[in-house]
């Protein structure tokens, strides 16, 4: 006679139904860090807009004598351009998989659609990748080229690379901006948590149990989470945010293609929708954005001006 006998779980596995949450486990999207900072233009009505910026400015002079003559002078100023270029994507997806879904599968896809394409813009404009070629010099490579960069060790401690009369943020200062903020790599915020002062008391932190605010010279430092600065040469980005400024010609829109093919770069038909039952979504922006750096008294040679500086990586000096 059997004394042993029992319903394992392993028998009845099939009776028992996993318990699946409603909630996608996923990370907080990120937005763009450059519209965080920069200042919004209005909304473009045309593909193209054209900035005046002043380029010279005007000299006054002693007069000598009573019936001296008087010198004249002049003010100029020249265009700059916002160019609105067009960011896009499309999502394909099988009918019968969107079917049997038991989520809004497009209002999951459509935050993560926002975040791409800020990270897409950010990388434009702070290292030129993938950059149009209507758009200005990347932020990065127009800070270099003006003299606004440190590598980093170039001095003592991270201290002086950033904020010591050799440092970064005075190199914009000389040029005539004042840094309203910093973006950097997440890695920063351990480095800046690490700086002690000579006396071995931590700058950043008061102590382990109070959350850090991570400032510079009173302004906030920004560490994005979208992946901007992976495998860049830079470590820190600091300026004059209200110089750069960015316009809309087309928010996000987004149109379900139902009756369309999707081809790749060489003509050749990847998906063909209603023949393979399937459907797309379409998500465009057009979007543009600018530094004027207009003249001013304490750099007039705009070669050597810029609102922005960079705190280079050692493999990026």
């Amino acid at each position: 006679m059997a004394y042993n006998s029992l319903i394992s779980r392993s028998d009845a596995a099939a009776l028992i139904p996993p318990d699946t949450s409603r909630e996608i486990v996923q990370g907080v999207t990120e937005s763009s860090a450059v519209m965080r900072l920069a200042t919004r233009a209005p909304d473009m009505p045309r593909a193209q807009r054209s900035i005046p910026v002043l380029s010279a400015l005007p000299t006054a002079y002693f007069v000598s004598g009573d019936i001296g003559l008087k010198q004249t002078t002049e003010q100029a100023w020249e265009n700059k351009y916002l160019n609105a270029e067009e960011l896009a994507c499309i999502v394909p997806i099988p009918e019968a998989v969107l079917d049997d879904q038991d989520y809004d599968v497009w209002g999951e896809i459509r935050p993560r659609i926002v975040e791409a394409m800020g990270r897409v813009f950010d990388m434009a404009v702070l290292f030129g990748t993938n950059a149009p070629a209507t758009w200005p010099t990347d932020v990065v490579t127009a800070a270099v080229a003006a003299g606004n960069s440190v590598v980093y060790g170039t001095n003592p401690d991270i201290y002086d690379d950033l904020l010591s009369e050799n440092g970064v943020v005075s190199l914009v200062e000389a040029d005539g901006y004042f840094i309203t903020g910093h973006i950097a790599d997440v890695s920063m915020r351990g480095i800046l948590r690490g700086l002690r002062a000579t006396d071995g008391q931590l700058i950043f932190s008061r102590n382990v149990q109070e959350r850090n605010r991570y400032e510079l010279d009173g302004e906030p430092v920004e560490f994005p989470r979208n992946g901007v600065f992976n495998g860049q040469n830079a470590m820190l980005i600091c300026g004059d945010w209200s110089q750069m400024i960015y316009a809309l010609r087309q928010d996000i829109s987004y149109k379900v293609l139902t009756e369309a093919v999707i081809q790749d770069a060489d003509g050749n038909i990847v998906y063909n929708l209603p023949q393979q039952d399937m459907v797309a979504l379409r998500a465009v922006m057009r979007i543009a954005w600018q530094v004027p750096n207009p003249i001013n008294r304490m750099e007039e040679d705009e070669s050597e001006r810029y609102p922005f500086g960079v705190l280079l990586t050692e493999e990026g000096s």
